[in-house]
C-alpha cells in the first residue's frame, strides 16, 4: 500500500529587518530613476531660485555684501527707470497680446477648415517662426526695419509714405517690438488653439446648422465657449512671456543704449545684474516680475472660471 504523502505548503515570508518590519523597496524604484534629474534640478534650478531670493535682501553695492532687508525693495518704489520699464512692458502686454490671440484664433479657424488645401504645409509655415533661433530672426527684423536701407521703409516710400525711424524713435521702436513678437508667436498660439478646435464635436455644428444658425452664431455660441479654456491657457502663456520680454528689445531695437525710453523689465534686470553688478537689486526685480506674472495669470484664470460660457 502506497503511503500518502501530503504536500508541504511553504508560505514565503518577506525578510524582516530591524523591529520585524518587512523590507519593501518597491516604492523607491521610481525615485531612483528620477534621482539624476532631481539632483540636476536642485543644483541648477532650485538652489539659484533660493539664492536669488536671499540676494534680494542684501546690499550688493558694498564690499563685502551686507544684509539689508529693505534696501532693494524700497528702491523699487522710487526708481523711475524701473517704473518706465514696467510701463513699457505693460504697453506691449496690453497692445500685443490681444492682437496676437485674435490673429491666432483666426488662423486656427482657417487651418481647421476642410476647404483649405495643403493644410499640413500651412500649419508648418505658421509654426516655423518658433524653430528659427532668436538671434537669427532678430537680425532679419533689424535689417527689415533699418531706417536707411530696410525693406519696410523702401515699401513705405514706394507708396508715397515717409520713412520711419523704426530702431531709434521710442514710439516706432515699440511698434517694431510688437510686430516682431506678434510674428514670432502668433503661429505657436494658433497651433494650440487649433488643437482645441479639433476636440469640439462636429455634431454640435451640424445640429446648429439644422436649426438655422449661421456661421457667426455657431462661432459665438459653440466655438468660443468651448475654446475658452484653450484661449485662457494661451493668454496665460503670453502674459508670462511678455513680462519676461528680452530678446526683441535687446537685439532688434537699440534698447542697449537708448536708456529708459524703450527699456523693458527684462532688459533693465539684465543691466542691473550684469552691467552694474548689482545682483541684489536685480534679484528683487526678478521676483517682482515673477510675482506680477503669477498674479496676472491667476487673475485671468479666475476671470475665465467666473465668466459665463
Amino acid at each position: 500500500m502506497a503511503a500518502t504523502i501530503s504536500p508541504s505548503v511553504t508560505t514565503s515570508r518577506p525578510a524582516r529587518a530591524g523591529r520585524g518590519k518587512p523590507i519593501d523597496r518597491q516604492w523607491s524604484v521610481p525615485y531612483r530613476f528620477l534621482l539624476p534629474y532631481l539632483v540636476v534640478f536642485a543644483i541648477f534650478w532650485l538652489w539659484p531660485l533660493i539664492d536669488s531670493f536671499l540676494l534680494s535682501f542684501q546690499n550688493t553695492r558694498v564690499n563685502p555684501w551686507t544684509v539689508d532687508v529693505a534696501v532693494n525693495w524700497r528702491r523699487l518704489w522710487v526708481d523711475q527707470a524701473f517704473h518706465a520699464a514696467l510701463r513699457n512692458t505693460l504697453i506691449v502686454l496690453v497692445l500685443q497680446v490681444p492682437i496676437m490671440l485674435a490673429l491666432a484664433t483666426a488662423i486656427a479657424l482657417a487651418l481647421d477648415s476642410p476647404k483649405l488645401a495643403a493644410r499640413p504645409l500651412f500649419r508648418f509655415a505658421f509654426f516655423a517662426p518658433i524653430v528659427v533661433s532668436d538671434v537669427a530672426y532678430s537680425v532679419v527684423f533689424r535689417l527689415l526695419f533699418n531706417g536707411q536701407y530696410g525693406a519696410v521703409n523702401q515699401a513705405l516710400t514706394a507708396i508715397g509714405l515717409p520713412a520711419l525711424d523704426w530702431l531709434h524713435d521710442p514710439t516706432w521702436m515699440m511698434a517694431t517690438i510688437i510686430i516682431a513678437v506678434t510674428w514670432r508667436w502668433t503661429g505657436y498660439n494658433a497651433i494650440i488653439i487649433l488643437a482645441g478646435l479639433q476636440t469640439i464635436p462636429k455634431d454640435l455644428y451640424e445640429a446648429a446648422a439644422i436649426d438655422g444658425a449661421g456661421a457667426w452664431r455657431r462661432f459665438r455660441h459653440i466655438t468660443l465657449p468651448l475654446l475658452k479654456p484653450v484661449i485662457v491657457f494661451a493668454l496665460v502663456l503670453s502674459v508670462i512671456g511678455t513680462m519676461q520680454l528680452f530678446t526683441e528689445p535687446w537685439l532688434i531695437t537699440d534698447a542697449q543704449s537708448s536708456g529708459v525710453s524703450i527699456e523693458m523689465l527684462g532688459t533693465y534686470l539684465f543691466k542691473q545684474g550684469f552691467r552694474n553688478l548689482n545682483f541684489g537689486y536685480a534679484s528683487a526685480i526678478a521676483y517682482t516680475i515673477a510675482a506680477m506674472a503669477a498674479a496676472m495669470a491667476a487673475f485671468n484664470l479666475l476671470l475665465a472660471r467666473r465668466s459665463p460660457t
